[in-house]
């Protein structure tokens, strides 16, 4: 993707003032941080990192979570000015804690700033989040399980105890904040929400795959793949993985993904699974994850009492997603369900299962599988499919580009020839477009030829049926249904030609021609009606596709 500014700089200073624009409590403070600007007193937890991971970290800010936030440019560490005056400001003798990515920059500043804060007689821990098993490495670089301690190959802070760098801090750093300040809310002692977060961070584990890079404002793209590639184990700041691969089935990798970072957190019997889309991928995407991981969780024997889904912590852009799997107990679900106001935070939900999603309706369509054959309406199914590509390149310039995917659906479940009574046939398209088509072309298809079939009735074949009186049942409620007319660029303009002209007395061979012409002047029509009415003047040049096959349809019944 792209983005609408070509650099860094600016989106992330008018992207800072636009979260303080849409928010009455938290304020920007000019040496560098946000503040909860209405929070009760006692200890205060303090979180930041580089920009462009919305909404981590300014989106957890709120009470019951984070009370100020360091924000560095776009993947840039905040610096320790910045975290020193947070620190001052939030403090009121009770203490700070400060939530830290494992990142080298990040480590460093934070340090500083706690150094020069505990200098000046304040109080700070530091909660050092290290969850990512990609770089969870042993002295040969291999990837190395856990203790059940969540400790692995390094510390189990995610330090690198064997002198590397140690696990990133990832997906589960939203789970530490949430504990923290929870239990800050409750009035724990300093030390306490310390290690109630670095209990969190030893329990938890994850990882991520991606399809690409991340492009941020004004560079290239990180790494980029090929169409049929993967990367497993990449970063939150566009970094690549650990490991390129061929893409594989997402079930298969998510049940990859599950068993390496369960293992890695000790194979806790009782389990918070949060699924985290890296800025890139679709919800209804990262909803099905969640259900293969939970699925992947429940074989592994574990019990999913939480689940969370969507975006926390992104990489800008990239088209990726994370899992993390936090081994839980009923102390620590109690904090990560205390109310907060932090508007990024989305409650865990209690897990019921994943049901079974069934489609018995579509085993109930008639097949149209019996009677007599159906040549007409045989072939131009046959057309139709053949022309998915044609199909959808040409709605992919005047609409949405699911045109040649709906009719895939709609006539690809038919087993040719068909066979039945003419109005058992079409009565069979019908409902097949209602049921398995979405859009506006399964609703006007379906209607379509759903009035054509109780027309026609139980003609043997079209060569029985007044094809003209047929066809004008099915255009009169199309036309009611949705308004269109001729010159709107829509089917009517290839069915209504032809539906005059049979009325006329024409041969079927003429009315094919009048809606072979009609819907050829969609081309040069800009349509009132229809999705491609949306982009306008865009469409001109481009021949409707609803009104192309219509063409086709009366071409073979003329045949």
């Amino acid at each position: 993707m792209g983005a609408f500014f070509d650099d860094a700089t600016t989106p992330y200073r008018l992207g800072l003032a636009g979260l303080v624009a849409g928010r009455s409590d938290i304020a920007w403070r000019d040496r560098g941080f946000l503040e909860l600007t209405d929070r009760d007193g006692g200890v205060a937890v303090i979180s930041g990192g580089g920009s462009g991971h919305e909404p981590l970290h300014a989106g957890f800010l709120g009470k019951g979570m984070l009370h100020a936030v360091c924000p560095g440019h776009i993947f840039t560490s905040p610096n320790a000015r910045q975290i020193l005056e947070a620190t001052r400001a939030v403090d009121d003798g009770s203490g700070v804690v400060h939530v830290v990515k494992n990142y080298t920059g990040d480590v460093m500043n934070f340090g500083v700033a706690a150094a020069l804060a505990a200098e000046e007689g304040i109080r700070v821990e530091t909660v050092l989040v290290g969850d990512d098993v990609a770089t969870d490495l042993d002295d040969d670089g291999e990837s190395d399980g856990d203790n059940g301690n969540g400790g692995g190959a390094d510390s189990d802070d995610g330090s690198g105890g064997s002198g590397g760098p140690g696990r990133r801090g990832t997906g589960a750093t939203i789970l530490v904040e949430k504990a923290c300040g929870a239990a800050a809310a409750r009035g724990a002692d300093v030390e306490v929400v310390a290690d109630v977060g670095r209990n969190v961070a030893r329990r938890a584990r994850s990882i991520a795959m991606s399809l690409g890079g991340a492009r941020t404002p004004g560079s290239e793209e990180s790494f980029s793949l090929e169409d049929d590639e993967a990367e497993f184990g990449v970063g939150i700041h566009g970094e690549r993985g650990v490991d390129r691969r061929k893409r594989i089935d997402v079930a298969d990798a998510v049940a990859e993904m599950i068993a390496e970072i369960h293992e890695a957190a000790g194979s806790p019997d009782r389990v918070l699974v949060l699924v985290n889309g890296l800025g890139g991928i679709a919800g209804l995407e990262l909803s099905a994850i969640l259900a293969l991981a939970c699925g992947e969780l429940e074989e592994r024997g574990a019990v999913v009492e939480r689940t969370m889904c969507g975006d926390y912590i992104t990489a800008w852009d990239m088209a990726g997603f994370s899992l993390t799997v936090l081994g839980v107990d009923d102390d620590l679900l109690d904090l990560l369900d205390a109310p907060t106001d932090a508007p990024a935070w989305d409650a865990p939900v209690p897990y019921a299962g994943v049901p079974e999603i069934s489609e018995a309706a579509l085993e109930e369509l008639p097949a149209a599988d019996s009677g007599p054959r159906q040549p007409e309406l045989s072939a131009w199914i046959e057309r139709v499919l053949d022309a998915f590509d044609e199909l959808t390149a040409l709605d992919r310039k005047a609409g949405d580009g699911d045109f040649g995917v709906n009719m895939r659906e709609a006539l690809g479940a038919f087993d040719l020839p068909l066979r039945g009574t003419v109005g058992e046939v079409l009565h069979a398209v019908g409902e097949s477009y209602l049921v398995r088509a979405g859009g506006t072309s399964g609703a006007v298809f379906g209607l379509f030829f759903e009035k054509m079939g109780a027309k026609a009735g139980d003609a043997e074949s079209f060569a029985d049926v007044d094809v003209a009186a047929v066809v004008r049942a099915g255009l009169d409620a199309i036309v009611e249904l949705g308004g269109a007319k001729v010159g709107d660029g829509t089917v009517v303009d290839a069915i209504e030609p032809a539906v005059l002209a049979l009325e006329d007395g024409a041969t079927a061979a003429e009315a094919a021609s009048a809606a072979v012409e009609g819907a050829e002047a969609t081309a040069d029509q800009v349509a009132g009606k229809g999705r491609a009415s949306y982009v306008g003047e865009a469409a001109k040049g481009v021949i409707d596709p609803g009104a192309l096959i219509m063409g086709w349809f009366f071409e073979e019944l003329a045949r």
